[in-house]
């Protein structure tokens, strides 16, 4: 009797999640129309462009990287020179700067078509970082990884712009 109450609640917490329109983070509803894209950008090896192809091939799209905008009809994304600014948030007594506020931003057009208008948009991400003169590189390494981090994330609100688009 007990295993049948919590499969019939499972089951109905199933039914009322997906009725609200609730969906697992990263899960994508990709429209077939973009099932092969082109991703190109003004920065010859952008990190950024990197990452939004990795993650479009994990969710099975044909990407082709390229340098130069629309060699073929096939949708593409241009993604712009991205831009990090520190603004100091406060310092130590010495005087040192004790933390920082990043504040990521990416300019990005998506093209449907080749005759199509670009869709232009901006991303602007912001962290908190920390700074300590005694421990530089530690904070160095830090630094590069909220770096990948706000790249995968601006990645991920650029797929959910496609995943709303359709």
């Amino acid at each position: 009797m007990r295993k049948i109450k919590i499969w019939v609640s499972l089951v109905l917490t199933t039914f009322v999640l997906q009725g609200c329109g609730f969906k697992l983070r990263s899960d994508y509803q990709i429209a077939k129309q973009f099932s092969q894209m082109q991703i190109s950008s003004a920065e010859r090896h952008s990190p950024l462009q990197k990452t939004l192809s990795n993650r479009l091939m994990f969710l099975d799209v044909n990407v082709q990287e390229k340098r130069e905008l629309f060699q073929n009809q096939v949708p593409t994304i241009y993604i712009q020179p991205e831009k990090l600014e520190r603004r100091i948030l406060s310092l130590f007594p010495s005087g040192q700067v004790a933390e920082y506020e990043l504040v990521y931003q990416v300019k990005y057009q998506f093209f449907a078509h080749a005759s199509s208008d670009p869709r232009e948009e901006k991303i602007v991400l912001t962290r908190e970082y920390q700074d300590d003169p005694d421990q530089v590189l530690a904070k160095s390494r830090e630094l590069d990884l909220i770096l990948d981090e706000l790249r995968t994330q601006a990645a991920d609100n650029i797929i959910r712009s496609l995943s709303i688009t359709n």
